[in-house]
């Protein structure tokens, strides 16, 4: 049940679906598009970044705002990178492969082609981007997708390099990694028609589905991203970057809707208390020097502990805006944008060993009121500078409404700052890349690939798997080999589209959750256990201990796997010995159970020789073996024989090697 009737609250959002593409090369480039381990890193250099101009000579208020503070930004590169991610080459052709694929997903969305793609470049200067700018082409528009809540307008899809990857942050120093810069994406930016939280997630689940249709898309953590933009009547259209989990995005949509109505509360109280904010910094170091709080003794050390007055703000800076974020906790964002760790705020203390003395010291100090809250830094003087300042930019802010801005999704589906959105001048031609043509001829000529869903469907219809599992190998990242698979044993009687999907999405997941590293198992090894399970040469019930024990030493063949677990072919006789020993053993107990000891019985043949001959037939050999023993006469002399030599056939087709 919704706690908001959203259409009443105006609610208005949209999606942007961040999606690497899997091609073999770079957008710009030719460098491969792997993922290396940092410590395969070859060399390191530094850059400092500043916001440049645009073709009108203006500057990115967001660029602006991220040059504030000096930062230091070192890239770690490989063999497997070159120098156009490191700025020090001009970029190549954009990547065809690339191209294709984006025209693809374009026409799965109903979309409309330019006649011409022109490259530009969008400023971004947080280290993401070694030249300071990121390489983006806009390529189509006009499209739609139908879901519960009607039609969803796809307005842009936006063909673009990846970011480099932040590995950590040391002081004011970040380091990145230039594996992940360039490789091919595509922005896919909807209409603003989403309607609730429940309806974002399906339309971000939907875009998903189509993008993993192409077959041509990275899996994985971290290769698509959603970002949501989110305003409501009387609010700000806010966009909130990095949603990686779908579970997310719900939360992400009702929290932001609770912030802004929040805020929206506040802002009415503050207009009724006729609150002010004074734009004058006290230096209130000397008020603290002989505090016991380590926190403030660390910012007298760094060199300055700066205040600012809220009038009538007592209260309000310590109310709740999303669960465990106050107005407070905004303001300290804000703060945070200069590089300092945080503020306090008189909503607050006497708390971290400031005591009611000192606080009240201070007021009587700076002059003031019982009904105003004050704000104090603790840093370096430059630094406790910009954060006062921002933090009453901040503060005016919430009299005059929401703020419009960029905000970066918290892992409990809350958000926090970033930066302003950004504004026109953020964009300008990119002169090193020409245009290129996109004819109708060309766009035609591109294949659409069929729907996961309709694949689902057809997996169902035409490869006997029931519903569920259709599904899951649909939209398994195993699908390409599942259909490789299907077609190698259309015509097997031992090999059967169950068997293969059943391996693929049950078996393996079970192993990994048992510790098994699956990402080592290849194409060659699933084959090669399938190759083995069709010659009979193994039993199905092996592929658990065998995928398991491929996984481990991946370097060795199925075969000696097969070798090494002791799964080559047993003598039909040894195995209808040990079946007739054991049902003379267990006399006492078939009497008592009579065709019930089956179940019990069959645990220990399937202990001795799973994997080593098909359960059927151990089933099949055991239950005759206990019908005998109850009634033997019903197995006369004269058929002994013929049921043995039949009996020994049946079993040495099914396990010879």
């Amino acid at each position: 049940m919704e706690k908001y009737d959203y259409s009443e609250l105006g609610l208005k959002a949209g999606l942007e679906i961040h999606q690497q593409l899997d091609s073999k090369e770079k957008l710009f480039c030719r460098c491969p598009t792997l993922i290396r381990d940092i410590e395969d890193s070859d060399f390191e250099f530094f850059r400092y970044l500043r916001a440049t101009e645009s073709e009108m000579g203006e500057k990115d208020r967001a660029a602006v705002e991220q040059t504030k503070i000096r930062r230091k930004y070192i890239y770690k590169a490989y063999d497997t990178t070159c120098l156009v991610e490191n700025d020090e080459e001009p970029p190549g052709e954009l990547n065809r492969e690339a191209l294709d694929i984006s025209l693809g997903v374009a026409k799965l969305f109903n979309m409309k082609p330019v006649d011409q793609m022109h490259v530009m470049r969008k400023i971004v200067v947080d280290g993401s981007n070694t030249s300071g700018f990121q390489r983006t082409a806009f390529l189509a528009s006009d499209g739609n997708i139908e879901t519960s809540e009607g039609r969803c307008g796809i307005d842009s899809l936006c063909v673009e390099e990846e970011a480099a990857q932040k590995i950590e942050e040391i002081g004011d120093s970040i380091i990145y990694s230039l594996d992940r810069l360039g490789i091919p994406l595509v922005e896919i930016a909807t209409a603003p028609d989403i309607k609730s939280p429940r309806h974002a997630r399906e339309v971000a689940e939907y875009i998903g589905m189509v993008l993993r249709s192409t077959g041509k898309v990275k899996r994985g953590l971290g290769t698509i991203r959603q970002d949501v933009n989110i305003s409501i009547a009387r609010g700000a259209r806010v966009e909130i970057k990095g949603v990686q989990a779908l579970d997310l995005i719900e939360d992400i949509v009702r929290r932001e809707v609770e912030r802004q109505l929040n805020l929206l509360f506040i802002r009415q109280e503050l207009l009724e208390r006729k609150a002010f904010v004074c734009e004058e910094i006290y230096d209130a170091t000397g008020l603290f020097v002989d505090t016991k709080s380590k926190v403030l003794q660390k910012g007298i050390k760094k060199g300055a502990i700066l205040a600012a007055r809220l009038r009538k703000f007592n209260g309000l800076v310590g109310r709740e805006v999303q669960p465990g974020r106050r107005l407070g906790t905004e303001f300290s964002d804000r703060a945070k944008t200069a590089g300092v760790g945080g503020i306090f705020h008189t909503d607050e203390l006497p708390n971290y060993g400031i005591t009611e003395k000192e606080v009240q010291a201070l007021r009587d100090a700076i002059g003031a009121n019982p009904d105003d809250a004050i704000i104090m830094v603790a840093d370096e003087p430059e630094k406790s500078r910009l954060a006062i300042e921002a933090v009453i930019l901040r503060a005016k802010e919430a009299i005059e409404g929401i703020p419009e801005e960029t905000r970066k999704a918290l892992p409990d589906g809350n958000t926090a700052y970033m930066r302003p959105l950004p504004g026109a001048a953020r964009m300008y031609p990119e002169t090193d890349v020409p245009q290129i043509e996109i004819s109708q001829e060309y766009f035609d000529s591109i294949e659409v690939p069929e729907l996961l869903t309709e694949r689902a469907k057809r997996f169902a219809s035409e490869s006997g798997l029931n519903k569920e599992l259709a599904e899951k190998i649909a939209y398994s990242k195993y699908l390409p080999l599942f259909e490789a698979l299907l077609d190698t044993y259309s015509d097997n009687e031992h090999v059967n589209s169950t068997l293969i999907a059943r391996t693929l999405v049950g078996i393996v997941p079970e192993i990994r959750r048992n510790g098994a590293e699956t990402d080592n198992l290849t194409d060659e090894h699933f084959s090669g256990v399938f190759a083995a399970i069709s010659n009979q040469e193994i039993a199905k019930e092996a592929i658990q201990d065998l995928l398991t024990a491929l996984a481990k030493e991946p370097e060795i063949t199925v075969q000696q796997a097969i070798s090494n677990l002791g799964l080559s072919a047993f003598d039909p006789e040894e195995i209808e010995n040990f079946i007739k020993n054991m049902v003379r053993e267990k006399g006492d107990f078939i009497k008592e159970k009579g065709p019930a000891a089956l179940g019990p019985l069959m645990g220990i043949v399937m202990k001795e020789f799973r994997g080593k001959v098909d359960g059927k037939i151990l089933s099949h050999m055991l239950k005759r073996e206990i019908d005998s023993f109850i009634n033997p006469e019903r197995l006369c002399f004269c058929e002994q024989p013929f049921y043995e030599f039949i009996l020994y056939f049946f079993v040495t087709i099914q396990i010879a090697c």
